[in-house]
This record gives structure tokens, C-alpha cells and sequence, in this order.
């Protein structure tokens, strides 16, 4: 994106219409979207991160069955 200043322009116009620009070409938008998406995980991790799930639950319902206090 290129802004250049107009002949008697102010500076403080100059950055308005650079402000306005940046927010009408949707590229903040388009990075704040990007910040925070997460990366797909390989299916052997999903599978490894399924057992661990499924084995914490094991091991959460036989201290439950016993009267252990749980730790969260």
C-alpha cells in the first residue's frame, strides 16, 4: 500500500488517509484473524492425546470410587 503526500497536505491528514486505507484494504482484520488459529494436529497426536484423555478418566473415576480428594 503506497501513500503519498498531496500537495498543502498536513502530516496529521497525511496519517488519516493512511489509517483509513490500512482499514478499508482488510489487512489488520486479516492479521488479527491469523494471530491466535492454532495448527492442525497429525492424527497420531489426536490419537495419543484421545488415550491420555481416556486413561486420566480411568484413573479420575477409581479415586472417585475409592473417596480420594481429586486435584483439578
Amino acid at each position: 500500500m503506497k501513500i503519498q503526500k498531496q500537495l498543502r497536505e498536513t502530516s496529521q491528514s497525511l496519517v488519516y488517509r493512511f489509517t483509513k486505507a490500512v482499514q478499508k484494504s482488510g489487512v489488520l482484520v486479516e492479521a488479527r484473524k491469523r494471530r491466535f488459529v492454532d495448527r492442525v494436529k497429525s492424527d497420531n497426536m489426536q490419537k495419543r492425546a484421545a488415550l491420555a484423555k481416556v486413561e486420566k478418566k480411568k484413573e479420575y473415576e477409581k479415586a472417585k470410587k475409592m473417596g480420594v480428594k481429586i486435584k483439578k
